[in-house]
């Protein structure tokens, strides 16, 4: 008795619905066609481009800069000289304390013989131990000199034929250099060395420092494919690979961020240390499916009221059910109705497409839910809570064969901001032979 009932009620509708077009007036509308093609779902942040690693080379001794052999960019190996200090005061100093050690030598000589004579003597009992011992100790300070004269000398012998020579410690590409021929430069302990080179290590792999947002953060993964463009290189899309998140956040106008490490090839030298990048992260990625401009499920007709447009939309949404399925939806809707006080002969938003999507049991809602051409998508085996989880239908208006206003019911995925995945609610639809409806054409 119900079903018959519930079938009255739906040619009910469609006639009305009938009536309605009927009277639409003429528009001019602006169309467009559902697309295949592949879709991302992106975290947006900024960043710098950075060397992987850079070395500062400082001055290991005072000085003045003599010569410089490597400039901005050049490319060096490991060992080769960058620059050399003037060493004229350190041979002067060189040769004074080479004359201090031939002056220790020669005390220290003279100290030996001293006390080899006094252990004879002392063998023979002629001189008294204490006399032998305060000559093995005058020795053993002599001996102390000569080693401090021979090391004070070693020293210099270091800075003239080492540290006057600034070499590179690693294979790279100089980023910057601190000082030109004539400057001096200093050394102390306090670490305020004079930098005299910053030496990039390897320009062919490079890293950006990103920050993004706390609430994005957590979808932020190592490994996680990353596009991003340059505001010097515009036109041109490059790839990155998220090498870290670093956990120590940064706080800034009360806005919590995270350092994000993303490592980029630079094989063709075109990425340059300091520039700045637009990233997006790849979230979540789909391939080979139906595309709408957001714009065509925003659009709702204005030559339809609120009531029309909610009728077809539920008129569209019983399309997709078979005849359990829209019994229980039209039952819902009754019920719908007669709570909200509405008789029969009205028609409502609360009592169109809200009660089919919002009244009627979760296993109703969904269905229709064969999202076939959704890589990934819930199937009829994955039960109504996978479903009861989708997003619900939304519509998408055309013009039919008559030139009437129609609509149907898709399902939504991944959206970019501009385009939107869509998916049939029923194997039978071909979305891809619709044109559908973007916005109306303002008249002239």
């Amino acid at each position: 008795m119900t079903v018959r009932m519930n079938t009255a009620v739906l040619g009910s509708l469609l006639i009305f619905l009938g009536a309605c077009g009927s009277k639409n007036k003429a528009a001019l509308y602006e169309y467009s066609s559902i697309t295949r093609g592949s879709i991302e779902k992106t975290i947006s942040s900024t960043g710098t481009l950075n060397p992987v690693a850079t070395v500062k080379v400082l001055a290991q001794m005072s000085g003045r800069v003599e010569t410089i052999h490597a400039d901005f960019n050049t490319q060096v190996k490991k060992g080769d000289v960058l620059a050399v200090l003037n060493t004229d005061l350190l041979k002067l100093q060189r040769e004074q304390q080479y004359n201090q050690v031939l002056t220790a030598q020669a005390n220290y000589e003279l100290k030996l013989l001293d006390y080899q004579n006094q252990e004879k003597l002392a063998e023979k009992k002629l001189i008294s131990e204490y006399e032998l011992k305060t000559a093995k100790t005058s020795l053993a300070v002599q001996e102390a000199q000569l080693a401090a004269a021979q090391s004070s000398l070693k020293q210099i012998d270091t800075e003239i034929n080492q540290y006057a020579y600034i070499t590179s410690p690693i294979d790279g590409i100089v980023l910057e250099r601190g000082v030109s021929e004539g400057d001096s430069v200093s050394s102390n302990s306090s670490g305020s060395s004079t930098s005299i080179y910053t030496l990039a290590e390897n320009l062919t792999e490079m890293q950006i420092e990103s920050y993004v947002g706390e609430l994005d953060i957590s979808s932020i993964k190592e490994g996680q494919e990353v596009i991003f463009t340059l505001e010097a290189l515009p036109g041109k899309r490059y790839t990155g690979t998220v090498q870290s998140k670093r956990l120590m956040p940064t706080v800034k106008d009360n806005v919590v961020s995270y350092n994000v490490i993303v490592g980029v090839s630079n094989s063709d030298g075109s990425l340059l240390p300091g520039m700045t990048c637009s990233l997006e992260f790849i979230e979540e990625r789909r391939e080979n499916v139906l595309l709408v401009p957001n714009a065509a499920l925003r659009y709702q007709p204005t030559t339809l009221s609120e009531g029309e447009i909610d009728n077809l939309k539920f008129a569209a949404a019983l399309e997709n059910m078979n005849e359990e399925q829209k019994s229980a939806a039209i039952t819902a809707r009754d019920e719908a109705k007669k709570q909200a006080g509405v008789p029969d002969a009205q028609e409502t938003p609360q009592a169109g497409i809200s009660g089919l999507l919002g009244g009627m049991p979760q296993g109703v809602r969904a269905a229709g839910g064969n999202r076939g051409n959704r890589p990934g998508g819930a199937s009829r085996a994955s039960g109504e809570a996978a479903r009861a989880a989708l997003p619900p239908p939304k519509a998408l208006w055309y013009s039919d064969n008559t030139g009437k206003l129609a609509c149907i019911m898709v399902g939504t995925g991944l959206s970019n901001g501009t385009r939107t995945e869509v998916m049939p609610l029923s194997e039978n639809v071909r979305l891809e032979e619709i044109k559908i409806i973007l916005r109306e054409k303002v008249e002239a």
